[in-house]
């Protein structure tokens, strides 16, 4: 990839029987922290009716650039956040792309 905003691209289901704890520790922990990290949020999907093969939560968030992204990534402290995310959630994905400035999954 070359240099300009990279984004990364994630999604998740929430636990059965936690939503209410999930969207508690996304508002005071996840969103903040990330943010800390140098990640800018620019989306997130609830899908009510999400079944089967399509997630309940989709979200987004850029980076400046390819290394700064590298550098968050492999960070402890995001290793750290993932690690306490995972306590609400399951089938946990993510990918990284290029900004293209299309609607992207």
């Amino acid at each position: 990839m070359r240099d300009g905003n990279i984004k990364l691209l994630m999604s998740w289901d929430i636990k059965p029987g936690l939503d209410q704890e999930y969207f508690e520790f996304v508002m005071r922990e996840w969103v903040p922290s990330s943010t800390k990290l140098g990640l800018t949020p620019i989306e997130a999907w609830y899908n009510i009716y999400a079944s089967g093969d399509i997630p309940r939560i989709m979200a987004g968030a850029l980076a400046a650039d390819e290394s700064a992204m590298r550098d968050i990534l492999t960070s402890d402290d995001w290793h750290d956040l993932q690690d306490k995310l995972l306590d609400y959630v399951e089938n946990y994905s993510q990918k990284i792309v290029r900004v293209t400035g299309e609607y992207q999954l």
